[in-house]
């Protein structure tokens, strides 16, 4: 008994180890900088997995496009409308990246910075967005209409 109650008092002593669980931000009304700033980053990754989702489409019809075309584009050394889509969405990355960092430099080094960011790439994500879908919607028009 006095061993059980040893073990009990040595337990009770040991410090309590408690791990927080982290808490979801409330996006619908932000109270803090760091929900603002997580919020931002949220918005930015659903903004960048529709354009993930979008990406498929893209590529498939402009594989179209380059078989429409046969030997069009090697005859000439040009380079195919896929490698030219991939080479505008890199460049168009590199451009996202390169305004919302400038953009962000407005609250360098303070709380706010890492959310101007984040606002940033979500708002020209979702521009892009807008308009590689005006594309498909133009392409998938002009194929209607030779059908």
């Amino acid at each position: 008994m006095r061993r059980i109650l040893l073990i009990a008092l040595t337990l009770s002593a040991a410090p309590m180890v408690v791990v927080a669980q982290p808490v979801e931000p409330n996006c619908a009304d932000p109270q803090t900088q760091a929900e603002m700033t997580a919020c931002a980053g949220m918005d930015y990754e659903a903004a960048d997995a529709e354009l993930n989702a979008l990406w498929p489409d893209l590529i498939a019809e402009a594989q179209s496009r380059d078989a429409d075309m046969g030997d069009f584009f090697t005859d000439r050394g040009l380079s195919t409308t896929e490698e030219t889509l991939r080479r505008a969405q890199r460049a168009w990355i590199a451009y996202r990246d390169a305004e919302c960092e400038y953009c962000s430099y407005d609250a360098l080094g303070g709380t706010m910075q890492p959310m101007i960011g984040s606002q940033c790439r979500a708002d020209l994500t979702r521009a892009r967005i807008k308009t590689l879908r005006s594309v498909l919607d133009r392409t998938e028009g002009d194929l209607g209409a030779r059908e």
